[in-house]
């Protein structure tokens, strides 16, 4: 793996943050796209996923420091360490502040927001993947297992590489999600996007070796959870709204 690509005057370019920076460039003309499509200002789809994305990295920042209580050190503040949950509670509000400024509406945005969620989610997990960031899974002999003897987190035992696994769901997802998003009730969409990536990562948080938290379950699955129940609810919702009123 390769966690610095390439050296630029001195200046080594790590895939980590390339990979978040293609993210979001991904993440916003995918969202720009979608926004003409309905005649709307793509300039609006820049500025929410600029807001969503520097609140995100601080948010997932804020999120990391808090889970390295109390035995946290100035190497905790550097460039890497961030969790992916607080990010997404961070860029959600940032995201709704921005929009309600802009005059978009909030819900028609999150139906059009969770492709390019998805998208920018599996391209950030590949920069995992190449950084060799310590989120692969457990020792594994099966033919695609890969070793991270050069990684951020080093091991020259093959391991599941689940970064991999989450950014082909995620790209899957991806794609499901612009085809639901031209025949679904925005926040329909929405909700699928949070059921699926919610089991998704909490199926795959089995082959990981995280520390058990609850009931068996590690604090990602945990968070895994909330947001899938929290996507069916959504369902629910919209579903039981939509459906006419009986005349009596």
């Amino acid at each position: 793996m390769r966690p610095v690509l390439f050296t630029l005057f001195d200046v080594p370019i790590q895939s980590f943050g390339v990979s978040k920076a293609l993210a979001a460039i991904a993440a916003a003309l995918l969202l720009a796209w979608s926004f003409r499509r309905r005649g709307w200002k793509a300039d609006d789809a820049y500025a929410v996923v600029t807001a969503a994305t520097l609140w995100g990295f601080v948010g997932a920042k804020l999120y990391y420091l808090a889970e390295q209580m109390p035995t946290l050190t100035m190497h905790d503040f550097g460039g890497s360490g961030f969790t992916w949950y607080g990010g997404l509670f961070a860029g959600a509000v940032a995201a709704w502040v921005t929009a309600r400024r802009r005059g978009v509406p909030v819900a028609e945005l999150a139906g059009l927001a969770a492709a390019p969620l998805s998208l920018a989610y599996g391209i950030g997990r590949l920069g995992c993947l190449l950084a060799g960031d310590g989120t692969y899974g457990k020792p594994s002999t099966l033919p695609w297992a890969m070793a991270f003897p050069d990684g951020a987190v080093p091991t020259a035992v093959t391991v599941q590489p689940t970064p991999l696994y989450e950014a082909l769901i995620a790209f899957a997802l991806a794609a499901a999600l612009l085809w639901a998003q031209r025949r679904w009730q925005p926040l329909l969409v929405f909700a699928v996007y949070l059921v699926a990536s919610g089991v998704a990562r909490l199926l795959v948080e089995i082959l990981r070796t995280n520390t058990q938290v609850f009931f068996g379950l590690t604090q990602p699955q945990l968070w895994s959870v909330i947001i899938a129940v929290g996507g069916t609810v959504l369902a629910w919702h919209t579903h039981r709204a939509a459906r006419p009123v009986p005349v009596s």
